[in-house]
């Protein structure tokens, strides 16, 4: 749209168009009009918003824990309307998208007031990752970017209580770097569902594979910046691994098939903050510092640069069809 408009201007300059012809060529291209696929967005928008009130209201009402409903109304309240959103979400194809995400906000209210109710001593991430596996289905059937995203955060959530849960927390202690390194590939697992390399069989779309990536990324680094500052025996094997892991990342991204310029964007700076902490612990000497935190420095500015480039490069080649 931009393109065009800016073409009639030239066009204009060009050849000093007066005004009745600058605009039947506003007419032509349509410029004055609104965008064609407006109103679906404008519907897909209010009904996706509509289900987001709809879902966190229900959720609300039952951390309010309102006295006016016995326990046992609550959950048959609970439970209808997650059956109803969920049969909508089946035999609606219309608003399976919108119903689709109610219910998975309607399958976490449940579970919330179920752990609120009964205390039955389950850790958090349990119920995290249940609702994560009773939410699959309607993420895969609805095939939408937007629930899609909101399955990742639960699951993605689910794998760092998990972690908190197995290891005390994210803290330098040797004996559960495995424990992080394992949640974060688990975390990579998610992401690579998420990739264009299996929408046929999920259905995901661009923001739910780039919010994986980046809470992927975070966990991977994290790992290996635990492991980098951690003397013992496996620690420089855990870091090795996490620059593996995000080197594999980059190189998967960096084909043409698979590009993204936001995905690959996040795995280089994770491998930046991972490959500047090596040097700064390699060069770590005990003293002032000075020196050490200036080289570190000067050697993230050229990362950034390097990095910069190359993924510069890949989205000019890429975009004109491999002809720059």
């Amino acid at each position: 749209m931009m393109s065009t408009r800016l073409a009639i201007l030239e066009l204009t300059h060009r050849h000093s168009l007066d005004a009745a012809t600058l605009s039947s060529l506003w007419r032509i291209a349509r410029l004055g009009e609104p965008p064609p696929q407006l109103p679906t967005l404008m519907r897909r928008g209010v009904g996706l918003l509509a289900a987001l009130l709809f879902g966190l209201g229900l959720i609300f009402l039952v951390a309010a824990n309102l006295d006016a409903l016995s326990r046992m109304q609550k959950f048959i309240l609970l439970q209808a309307c997650t059956a109803a959103v969920c049969l909508g979400a089946a035999f609606l194809p219309r608003m399976r998208t919108p119903l689709a995400l109610l219910g998975l906000l309607a399958i976490g209210g449940l579970f919330a007031y179920f752990g609120q109710t009964y205390q039955t001593g389950a850790d958090p991430w349990q119920l995290f990752a249940l609702w994560a596996v009773l939410a699959l289905p309607l993420a895969l059937g609805a095939r939408s970017d937007t629930v899609w995203s909101a399955w990742v955060i639960v699951a993605m959530t689910g794998l760092t209580t998990w972690d908190a849960a197995q290891s005390g927390g994210w803290r330098f202690m040797g004996e559960d770097l495995g424990i992080h390194l394992l949640a974060a590939l688990l975390a990579t697992a998610i992401a690579v569902l998420m990739s264009q390399a299996l929408v046929r069989f999920s259905g995901a779309g661009k923001v739910a594979f780039n919010l994986a990536v980046l809470l992927a990324t975070m966990s991977v680094t994290g790992a290996g910046m635990l492991a980098l500052f951690e003397r013992g025996g496996n620690t420089l094997l855990y870091y090795l691994l996490s620059l593996i892991v995000l080197g594999a990342g980059a190189a998967f991204l960096a084909q043409r098939a698979l590009f993204d310029v936001t995905a690959l964007s996040v795995i280089a700076l994770g491998l930046i903050v991972l490959l500047d902490a090596g040097l700064l612990r390699l060069f770590d000497s005990g003293g002032s510092g000075t020196g050490i935190l200036l080289l570190a420095g000067l050697a993230a500015v050229g990362l950034m640069t390097v990095a910069m480039r190359c993924i510069l490069a890949l989205s000019r080649e890429y975009g004109s069809g491999g002809k720059a």
